[in-house]
């Protein structure tokens, strides 16, 4: 039986729920995950687009795109709580907004040749200028 994952927003006026059945997890170095999150890097775990779904607030989400692609935030605090990728069949869940521990840890750097320039990544996680090369392969 797979569990069920819980996550919010920082006000908590935006709840979800997605399946711990997350296929990747990488953390995305693109400035436009950079200008998202205000941070070095958005740590994204990604899931098929029907294992996510809004539990309350609804009318609170501040969506940036259109169905094949979006940011979502929640219009009250600004978090960003996920994005819609990959034609809109997938979910890039910002794992930070993440309430409970996901079995799935991130496995790589992408984007690493956009990353800023003040930050230095300090793991010894694989890095990939862009996207992962790889089956099943990351696209933002």
């Amino acid at each position: 039986m797979t569990s069920k994952l819980t996550g919010k927003c920082f006000c908590g006026a935006v709840h979800y729920e997605v399946a711990d059945e997350f296929i990747y997890a990488v953390n995305c170095h693109c400035s436009n995950c950079r200008r998202t999150t205000g941070s070095a890097f958005k740590p994204v775990a990604g899931i098929e687009r029907g294992k996510f779904a809004l539990a309350a607030g609804h009318d609170k989400l501040l969506i940036f795109g259109d169905e094949s692609g979006h940011d979502a935030h929640c219009e009250l605090c600004g978090s960003l709580l996920y994005s819609l990728v990959r034609g809109g069949a997938y979910v890039h869940v910002a794992m930070g907004t993440l309430v409970d521990n996901p079995a799935i840890r991130p496995t790589a750097h992408i984007f690493v040749g956009s990353k800023a320039s003040w930050f230095t990544i300090t793991d010894d996680l694989p890095q990939y200028e862009e996207h992962v090369v790889a089956a099943g392969s990351v696209d933002e």
